[in-house]
């Protein structure tokens, strides 16, 4: 059986529900199988970006991103969250594919995910992840908000670690081919989240991302089967 460990880390639920759609994409391929797991938040809350959003003024740009709200819906995502496994490095090892989600901050990944991966870094000499196919996901707040940067920019440890990359292609994603307010792009599953968090991924983009799993799902049991490394 094909194993797709589907890692994330979520602030506000947007990834999470991204995350579900993969799953479904994955299902859709015979003889595999999938398993969620999240990246921890940090457990110091002085660091916590969230944390830091809330002693800030909600007047010109606060206003416009309601940051008060957002800390609410932070906590109440957090608890909704206890019931998916915490990801472990032994969780990598053992899957076929990997693909990984988490927002953007900055135009990049987050701190939390760049720890995760910086632990993750002994597998360059070890060569556990070489061959496995990997894609990506992310959320941003508008559609200039950096996710194209930030699934760019996450690319590279991931080549670092020998893994596959796994886009989405033009002539199976026309969705993205427009001028209208939608995420994703070659590059990845992406959800434009709106400044203050409140846009829910769209069908389009529910769509794209069940088809990257099952792209993933794919590629993954092909290996499995053809052992192209071996």
């Amino acid at each position: 059986m094909t194993k797709i460990l589907i890692i994330y880390y979520s602030a506000f639920g947007h990834i999470a529900t991204l995350s579900e759609a993969i799953a479904d994409g994955v299902q859709r391929v015979d003889g595999v199988t999938y398993k969620h797991a999240r990246i921890p938040e940090f457990a110091d809350r002085s660091i916590r970006v969230v944390n830091q959003r809330s002693n800030q003024d909600e007047e010109g740009l606060g206003q416009h991103f309601k940051l008060t709200k957002r800390v609410e819906d932070y906590e109440r995502v957090q608890q909704e969250q206890l019931h998916i496994p915490v990801a472990t490095l032994d969780d990598l090892a053992e899957a076929d594919g990997i693909v990984w989600g988490f927002p953007t901050y900055l135009g990049s990944m987050p701190a939390q995910v760049k720890s995760f991966l910086d632990q993750a870094g002994q597998f360059c000499t070890t060569g556990e992840l070489e061959g496995k196919p990997t894609a990506l996901f992310t959320s941003a707040g508008s559609i200039h908000g950096g996710h194209e940067a930030t699934l760019l920019n996450s690319l590279v440890p991931l080549l670092h670690l020998g893994m596959i990359f796994i886009g989405l292609p033009y002539t199976q994603n026309p969705e993205y081919l427009t001028d209208k307010a939608v995420g994703c792009s070659p590059y990845g599953v992406s959800t434009l989240a709106g400044p203050d968090g409140s846009r829910t991924p769209c069908q389009d983009e529910l769509k794209m991302a069940g088809r990257l799993g099952e792209r993933v799902a794919r590629v993954a049991k092909s290996f499995t089967i053809a052992k192209p490394f071996e």
